[in-house]
């Protein structure tokens, strides 16, 4: 019997969201996880809906194509989770990245996204 994908706790939602995000399945990660109503706030402004986070992993993947993530923090409790990261790429990096999701009802629901792009002074 399949799983109950609205049933999942917010730390199995989190868990699930970061592992297909590592394994770049990105269309799977949106569809099962986030919310058709999610709202994102990120630097750029509101993003909403799957659309917004779609536009979002494009802005990312462009801004540090191919890059190696590094989780160095996972918390998840009741409905919120918290995420530090880095990001490796040729040409740029992430020292700072920083998001924090509402989960609720086994989809993303809120999220806010912070990170800070630096060259690595590398030439491409």
């Amino acid at each position: 019997m399949a799983q109950d994908l609205r049933a999942r706790s917010a730390a199995e939602v989190f868990d699930d969201h970061l592992r297909l995000s590592g394994e770049n399945r990105f269309e799977e990660d949106i569809e099962r996880n986030v919310s058709p109503d999610c709202v994102v706030l990120e630097r750029r402004g509101v993003f909403r809906g799957r659309d917004g986070v779609r536009e979002l992993a494009r802005f990312l993947a462009e801004e540090i194509p191919d890059a190696r993530y590094t989780y160095t923090c996972r918390l998840a409790e009741g409905r919120v989770a918290f995420l530090e990261w880095t990001a490796e790429a040729a040409h740029t990096r992430v020292r700072d990245g920083a998001d924090s999701y509402v989960i609720e009802d086994g989809w993303i629901m809120a999220q806010t996204i912070h990170y800070t792009v630096e060259s690595t002074g590398a030439t491409p």
